[in-house]
């Protein structure tokens, strides 16, 4: 089980929106695939994968706004 958290942003960033999940619960992933875009007030950016395996859980939904360490989702990891 991996889990997908927001990074740090930096440059004084603490917060971002899920904008859209490019992978839906149940379905599988390739490690660096983009899996989430996200939007803060200066930029818009996607969080790669940090694993292949499958989407096991969203645990944010789109819209939703998470702070930097918040658990997104977790991938369970195939070897």
């Amino acid at each position: 089980m991996v889990k997908v958290i927001l990074p740090d942003l930096g440059e004084g960033i603490t917060k971002a929106t899920v904008s859209y999940w490019f992978y839906k619960q149940g379905e599988k992933v390739t490690q660096n695939d983009d899996l989430i875009e996200l939007v803060t007030d200066k930029a818009t950016f996607n969080l790669p994968s940090p694993c292949t395996g499958m989407v096991s859980q969203i645990i944010r939904s789109e819209g939703d706004t998470v702070n930097s360490g918040d658990l997104l989702a977790i991938i369970e990891e195939s070897q």
